[in-house]
């Protein structure tokens, strides 16, 4: 007779339920991996684009949990940051890594409140604020919502396979009005825009075939949006894609993975690493296609000093046919290698 053998989760599992706002807007540390991801267009007074992003990684330690310090890096926090400039025609890039330590660097339960010593992205007053400062640039925003809360796959359980065991709690908040200031070479220059913020948390690491993947979201220019995303295998194909699109004033819709298409128009290859990317691609949801073109090709971003990835997070324009669509930001992991998680 085989006994019954009871299963014990060393991650929190995630599982369909209603996410409650805004506790679940605020950190899950029993879950294995969580992250806070903002990407935006701005513009300067004389109209000139920038693209930015500010990303702050959540990642549970299980192996020090036996270990009684409160200086044990129980959690570990990561965080990036970014400027898109054509005019300079590179990313200006930053990264922190810190163990959690309260007043320092954490990631706070209850409501959005992240921070590695004086970066930080929190919520308050109805809206976000965040400071990032890099060598040569910094970013101190405000984003305030406009549209409610995007739930992405099925009312914010996100699958990332075929089963029902690989998946996130994933939720967005597209169209996020933007005020602040960038810095740059000690002067101080005003900017706005339009911006997008993902949340997501999850305890299951991507299925063994997973090499990386491509994901892309679009603020419509119509005041709809967009999420997509494929992960990709070793060869480069599709096990599994997924899409939610949202219609000004209406409803998630998500899509059949079946209808869901990347494909590659352009490539660049970085001078500093040799790692090709397709820049240019058509994404295609149902009857819909939107050709995707970068704000500029340079956008890699090299963190694995402290997350262990390097990959392209890009400002990018969106067209349907020949009409402006929407703008938005394009990310490409797993093309120098597998990505470790």
């Amino acid at each position: 007779m085989v006994p019954l053998v009871s299963v014990v989760y060393a991650f929190e599992p995630v599982t369909p339920r209603e996410l409650q706002f805004p506790a679940d807007a605020g950190a899950h540390p029993g879950h294995r991996i969580e992250w806070w991801y903002v990407t935006g267009h701005l513009e300067t007074a004389d109209r000139r684009p920038l693209g930015f992003q500010v990303t702050f990684f959540r990642v549970r330690n299980k192996d020090a949990e036996a270990n009684p310090s409160r200086f044990a890096p129980k959690q570990l926090l990561f965080a990036h940051g970014a400027l898109s400039d054509p005019a300079l025609g590179r990313l200006l890039p930053a990264e922190r890594a810190a163990r959690a330590l309260e007043g320092l660097a954490e990631a706070r339960m209850g409501d959005t409140d992240v921070r590695i010593d004086d970066w930080f992205l929190r919520r308050e007053d109805g809206g976000y604020r965040t400071r990032i400062a890099g060598d040569g640039f910094r970013l101190e925003l405000t984003m305030r919502p406009t549209q409610a809360v995007m739930l992405q796959g099925e009312r914010g359980f996100s699958r990332k396979g075929p089963g029902r065991a690989h998946a996130s709690h994933y939720y967005s908040e597209p169209h996020l009005a933007v005020s602040g200031l960038v810095a740059r070479g000690g002067r101080n220059v005003e900017v706005s825009g339009t911006a997008w913020l993902d949340h997501e948390w999850s305890s299951e690491l991507l299925m063994g075939e997973a090499s990386g993947w491509d994901w892309l979201g679009l603020n419509l220019a119509d005041g709809g949006a967009l999420m997509a995303f494929r992960i990709r295998d070793r060869e480069g194909r599709a096990l599994w894609s997924a899409a939610t699109s949202r219609s000004p004033g209406g409803e998630p819709v998500s899509h059949d993975p079946a209808t869901i298409e990347f494909i590659p128009r352009r490539t660049w290859t970085s001078p500093r690493t040799g790692t090709r990317y397709p820049v240019a691609m058509e994404v295609r949801v149902g009857a819909t296609t939107w050709t995707v073109e970068p704000l500029m090709d340079d956008q890699e971003l090299d963190a694995r000093a402290s997350s262990g990835v390097l990959y392209w997070e890009g400002a990018v324009n969106a067209r349907s046919g020949s009409a402006a669509a929407g703008r938005g930001y394009l990310e490409f992991t797993g093309y120098a290698g597998r990505v470790p998680f």
